[in-house]
């Protein structure tokens, strides 16, 4: 008997999953949190998106560093360790007939270190749950020459970790 609880619970499982679209479109929303890599520093970053049209999605990234060096044997104050960036993604999996269970998002963003872009792939494992992976790169820093700590959080990253339906 146990065992045929069991089929029935992994066959709804399946089919669940089968049935599940990472990104819904309009309304559908997203939160992510992972760890966020660079350059002579490492922190924790979030995400928020909301579908805005069938392939659009408009949100919030925000940035914390923790292990972070030091610039000429100073330490970095909060806002040298902080961001925040409104971001515009363009979700385009069902492009290549994956949005099953991958979302693919290319975009841009601006913040209060630079204007740039990001381009990050979601996984989801069940229809609430996923992992995911993003690169951000600037395109344009608001100081022509970054020094010291202008340097944080305003060049290439990579961020992976967790992502979930709301």
């Amino acid at each position: 008997m146990m065992k045929k609880i069991l089929a029935v619970i992994c066959l709804l499982a399946a089919v669940q999953m089968s049935n599940a679209q990472v990104f819904k479109g309009k309304g559908d929303t997203k939160f992510q949190v992972g760890a966020n890599l660079q350059e002579k520093g490492s922190g924790i970053i979030a995400t928020y998106d909301r579908g805005i049209g069938t392939n659009m999605s408009f949100g919030f990234t925000s940035l914390y560093l923790l292990g972070i060096e030091e610039v000429a044997g100073e330490k970095p104050n909060f806002d040298d360790r902080f961001d925040l960036r409104a971001r515009f993604s363009a979700n385009i999996a069902d492009v290549f007939g994956i949005e099953e269970k991958v979302d693919i998002y290319p975009g841009l963003n601006i913040g209060i270190k630079n204007f740039g872009a990001h381009f990050g792939v979601r996984y989801f494992i069940t229809d609430g749950f996923g992992l995911y992976s993003e690169i951000q790169l600037p395109i344009a820093h608001y100081d022509n020459d970054p020094r010291g700590f202008e340097k944080y959080n305003n060049q290439f990253n990579l961020s992976i970790g967790a992502s979930f339906n709301l």
